[in-house]
């Protein structure tokens, strides 16, 4: 392995399986180096193609998805690293295909529990194909002031804690992800801080060795000093103790061997990772240290005197002259995320929607104020939930009552209506529900099904300024207007509409009070004696009777009738029934596997 430094300041990597916090980090680290670029250039996401924003520095960014790692790698040419966040059980498999690409130099496997037959082909293929794996089990790794993989180092505030924003002159090398960021703090502490740190990571056999990292340490220039941090278990720290011993390593190494508290138990103790675990005398942590020492690596008493060693070894180098320590640079400050600002009370945002009706924030959505679980154990129907998320209050049960009776009322008038016409044609079509639904719900307007609102407005009107029927007819007609409500192609004076009746004895029955539904009845005699089919409509009673709703129930104000009635609340009651006879109409037609409709031509007159 040995060759020199892994990264760079315009090293790139691609990042397998996306977690947007640790690529946010890398990207954060990049920004407080001071990087041109970003050094995640593509994301492969299995299955998945497109871009995710994410942030560098306070610009805003869109980086490259792609589905496949062939993919990724031929998009990102220069990408060389490739950092795996898959699970322990496909970890292997993507790594095998990384490491298959030319371009890809450096093969990071966070999971930890590869199977160890998986492990040893992936190093096996790495060695002979000269190329890195570190881990598996591993936090990653970093090069100062450059690049760094994932979530290593932990925080932004632990970062710039630990000096890692600029190149140190110490080479850091551990089994350990989490002993690492501790070690990274106690270098800065008592060096100039880290030039490259590594975490081999903690399985049984990793990737890469301590040994092959120390010697790569040992052939870059700007690293002077080495720090390992090994453990129990395993006899990885003996090629380090051989190399030492040969003389390949020519720079200060300062070492320990976590773990020495094992001798302690009488039985065999795991220490975290898997690989932490003693087999014999030779795999001690105190067998080890022993071993280290004697090859000629500064091996402290204790682990709590390791940063005193460090700081020894590090002040005889700048005393001697093989050191200039770096001089401290002020790193960028990092555009803080909007969310932690607001929670951390820094900030306040503006929001941009406005709900009043409704929230799904808690256990339950609430609709009105009022919990799902009340809605259905209360016994509550479609009426009760148009009037909380409508008009934002529970109405008394007539009420809701009489806006179910509309809604089924109104649901559908048969295949030949505008509405229902377009519905079927677009079904017929092969076009979807939605699109059959919206072509039907797009004729609603002056002509079909508005003249609720419309029939509303002029009877409330008229009545509220005293108009008798006579003033009120006659000042339509000087205008030009037709009334809202009156009339009706088939139903006659000696022909009712019975939905019409039936409206107006539920009315009688159970409304407080139905003024302008009869002065809508006054309006209907008046028109009766100038022709037989202007008739009080479905429209006219369900606009009329909807204001004695309103007005009757005592709970809303002047001003709260006249905004519902400008609004349009009343057009939205016959938007919300026909829906359902649409919907049905679009079942209808491909439950029969209609053929697409054609206008026949002997319906249409052709002239010139």
């Amino acid at each position: 392995m040995a060759t020199g430094q892994l990264f760079s300041r315009t090293t790139q990597a691609l990042f397998y399986n996306y977690k947007q916090l640790p690529i946010q980090r890398m990207l954060d680290f990049d920004f407080l180096c001071g990087r041109e670029t970003p050094s995640v250039a593509g994301i492969i996401n299995p299955g998945a193609e497109g871009f995710q924003k994410l942030f560098f520095g306070q610009e805003e960014i869109a980086i490259p998805v792609h589905s496949t790692v062939e993919a990724a790698c031929a998009a990102h040419p220069t990408a060389d690293v490739f950092i795996n966040f898959a699970s322990f059980r496909s970890a292997a498999a993507s790594s095998m295909s990384a490491l298959k690409q030319p371009t890809i130099r450096v093969v990071a496997i966070i999971a930890e529990g590869v199977p160890e037959s998986d492990t040893k082909q992936l190093i096996a293929y790495a060695r002979s194909n000269n190329k890195v794996v570190i881990g598996p089990a591993t936090v990653g790794g970093i090069q100062a002031g450059a690049f760094k993989i994932g979530d290593t180092a932990g925080t932004i505030d632990n970062i710039i804690q630990c000096k890692l924003y600029r190149p140190g002159s110490v080479g850091f090398v551990s089994k350990s992800g989490g002993m690492s960021n501790e070690l990274y703090n106690t270098i800065a502490r008592v060096t100039d801080g880290i030039y490259e740190g590594i975490a081999i990571g903690g399985d049984v056999f990793p990737g890469s060795t301590l040994s092959d990292h120390v010697l790569r340490f040992n052939n870059i220039p700007q690293v002077k000093m080495m720090v390992v941090l090994g453990e129990l278990g395993g006899r990885d720290e003996y090629s380090l103790v051989e190399a030492l011993k040969q003389g390949k390593v020519n720079k200060p190494v300062v070492a320990w061997v976590s773990g020495t508290c094992a001798r302690l138990f009488k039985s065999e103790v795991q220490f975290g990772h898997a690989g932490a675990k003693s087999g014999g005398e030779l795999e001690s942590a105190q067998a080890k240290n022993q071993a280290l020492r004697d090859a000629g690596a500064v091996v402290p008493t204790s682990y709590e005197a390791f940063e005193t060693v460090i700081k020894e070894t590090f002040e005889k180098l700048v005393e001697e002259g093989k050191i200039t320590p770096v001089k401290e640079v002020k790193p960028p400050q990092i555009p803080e995320d909007l969310n932690t600002a607001i929670k951390s009370g820094k900030v306040r945002a503006p929001t941009h929607i406005i709900s009043t009706i409704s929230d799904d924030r808690g256990e339950e959505p609430c609709y009105a104020g009022v919990p799902m679980s009340s809605i259905v154990e209360q016994g509550y129907g479609v009426g009760d939930v148009i009037s909380l998320l409508w008009f934002k209050r529970s109405l008394p049960r007539y009420c809701t009552h009489f806006i179910e009776i509309c809604i089924m009322l109104c649901a559908d008038h048969g295949p030949c209506v505008s509405g229902a016409h377009n519905t079927i044609v677009t079904a017929r079509a092969g076009k979807d529900l939605v699109s059959s639904l919206v072509s039907g719900l797009l004729t609603i307007g002056p002509r079909f099904g508005g003249a609720i609102d419309d029939a509303a407005r002029y009877f409330k009107d008229a009545y509220d300024r005293g108009l008798t029927p006579y003033e009120f007819v006659e000042s339509m007609k000087k205008k030009g207007i037709r009334v809202p409500g009156i009339g009706h192609r088939i139903k006659r004076g000696d022909n009712r509409d019975k939905r019409v009746e039936l409206l107006q004895k539920f009315a009688r029955t159970h409304f407080p009070s139905v003024k302008y539904m009869e002065y809508a009845v006054e309006v209907e005699t008046y028109t009766l004696s100038k022709a037989n089919n202007l008739v009080l409509n479905v429209d006219g009673a369900i606009g009329s009777l909807f204001l004695d709703l309103l007005a009757g129930s005592g709970m809303f104000s002047k001003q709260e009738i006249d905004e519902i009635v400008e609004i349009g609340y009343l057009n939205g009651l016959f938007v919300l029934a026909r829906s359902i006879g649409l919907i049905g109409h679009t079942f209808d037609q491909k439950r029969l596997k209609q053929p697409l409709y054609r206008h026949p031509w002997e319906d249409v007159l052709y002239t010139k």
